[in-house]
């Protein structure tokens, strides 16, 4: 099911780790400490999935913040996410069918890299507690690093990092900022992994041409 794509690009929260909750919860104590409130979920859904920190945190505190103050509400955010994420044992485990898929591309010889808005010390996470590396040069993964406002550009470096171009690749994606934002990108090759149940609305949508609940279904 590579619809004779030359290369793959994999968002990777929500899509080859089920970690919504841990981000929701994470927000959630985020919210109560910026702003005194909890987020609802189609707030979440609007401004928190898929979208780089910086972004989200401005959202919160309704306001442009300097480098230092985005720098530590971040790393804040994110070291509540990887408490919630250790604390769920039963749960702390990459996607079903994702290590089989990562032998086939191999096998295949497909380019693959991981396209996130997470930081670097949650990529340095995963990488370590998923062994990623096995499958991924940890240098060529795209992440959050400031130079990125949204996944567009994110998703046009990473099609650079792994040489094919946009339009050739096929992205696997879960949120609806990342659809959106994937279709935006160029991609016309969009597989959506329906971990938030949100897939429904996208069927159809120009650029998807697939939803799967995980990697067994490929």
């Amino acid at each position: 099911m590579l619809y004779n794509c030359k290369g793959v690009i994999f968002d990777f929260n929500g899509t080859l780790f089920f970690d919504s909750e841990k981000h929701v919860l994470a927000w959630g104590k985020m919210a109560e400490e910026l702003r005194e409130f909890k987020i609802g979920l189609e707030e979440m859904q609007t401004h928190f999935y898929g979208v780089p920190n910086n972004r989200a945190i401005e959202y919160l505190l309704q306001k442009e913040c300097d480098e230092k103050e985005l720098t530590k509400f971040s790393e804040l955010k994110e070291a509540y996410y990887r408490d919630f994420c250790r604390k769920d044992k039963e749960n702390f485990h990459l996607v079903d069918g994702v290590h089989e898929f990562f032998e086939k591309l191999v096998e295949e010889k497909i380019p693959f890299t991981i396209a996130s808005a997470s930081i670097k010390p949650n990529i340095d996470f995963f990488v370590e507690s998923f062994d990623l590396a096995k499958w991924f040069d940890p240098e060529k993964i795209v992440y959050d690093d400031g130079r990125f406002a949204n996944k567009v550009k994110m998703f046009q470096y990473a099609a650079e990092v792994i040489g094919v171009p946009i339009e050739e690749c096929l992205i696997f994606e879960d949120s609806d900022s990342g659809i959106r934002d994937a279709c935006t990108a160029g991609c016309r090759n969009i597989i959506v992994v329906d971990s938030m149940g949100v897939a429904e609305k996208h069927a159809g949508s120009n650029g998807v041409r697939a939803i799967i609940k995980n990697f067994t279904e490929l």
